[in-house]
């Protein structure tokens, strides 16, 4: 059993003039081997700015995955076969699939919005 526990992240300017809001599912389970799906809806528009998917296995530091916009994705090279990202403007929905996880696959994941 994998377990995915899945972070909401808000980012937001110090200043309280912008914030952006970023909706993620609070946890998730997949069996080994099994396909994962996490979907992230976000405020912004997702032809302007880039969406990363991040994650932190337990005691261990953050790993970019990838980040994805309507023109672009970039994908970390070593993850590239085991994630896709893809982008739903007319939901505002950036969504990670992954194929085959495996329990080093259990971590935290996150959305966030570049501030490109």
């Amino acid at each position: 059993m994998i377990t995915f526990v899945v972070s909401l992240n808000v980012n937001a300017l110090s200043t309280g003039v912008k914030c952006e809001e970023l909706t993620q599912p609070a946890s998730m389970t997949v069996q080994p081997g099994q396909p994962l799906t996490i979907s992230c809806k976000v405020s912004y528009s997702l032809g302007s700015y880039y969406t990363a998917w991040i994650r932190q296995p337990a005691g261990k530091g953050l790993e970019w995955i990838g980040s994805k916009y309507t023109g672009g994705t970039y994908n970390k090279d070593s993850l590239k076969n085991k994630f896709s990202l893809a982008v739903d403007s007319s939901s505002n929905t950036v969504t990670l699939t992954g194929q085959n996880l495996q329990a080093e696959d259990t971590a935290v994941y996150y959305c966030a919005r570049d501030s490109q």
